[in-house]
């Protein structure tokens, strides 16, 4: 089974656009988390059944820094949930779409994710992402 998790959304300031979106959704970030090794400071929000996380760069070199300079603020991503990431990434991979990971590797929000090219995906961005315990 496949869900959508989350939409990302790249921003320029993590603190001013938690503020905004606190008022858009009439509730809190539950979780503000920095990902050290993709050089991101994230924060999540629940809505119904689905979260938005919210992108902000750390460091220049950063994808969310990149995406900024070319494109500006805006939906980065959408993310879907699967069971067994291995496999759909196998599935995939069979089925023509090109992953810009060759392994799983751990993601904000107790993740492991996989992105399919967005040249694979009509110009979106995918995630897919397995909660691991």
């Amino acid at each position: 089974m496949v869900r959508l998790e989350h939409i990302g959304i790249a921003v320029k300031d993590l603190e001013a656009s938690n503020e905004l979106f606190e008022q858009l959704l009439g509730t809190p970030a539950y979780k503000i988390e920095e990902v050290a090794s993709e050089h991101v400071k994230t924060s999540f929000f629940k809505t119904g059944e689905s979260k938005i996380e919210l992108l902000e760069a750390t460091t220049p070199e950063s994808a969310i820094a990149k995406y900024l300079d070319k494109r500006g603020e805006g939906i980065h991503h959408i993310a879907f949930e699967v069971e067994d990431i291995h496999a759909e990434m196998a599935r995939m991979r069979a089925q023509g779409y090109q992953l810009l990971n060759e392994q799983p590797k751990r993601g904000a929000d107790n993740k492991l994710v996989c992105f399919i090219h967005p040249k694979s995906a009509n110009g979106v961005l995918v995630e897919l992402c397995q909660t691991v315990e």
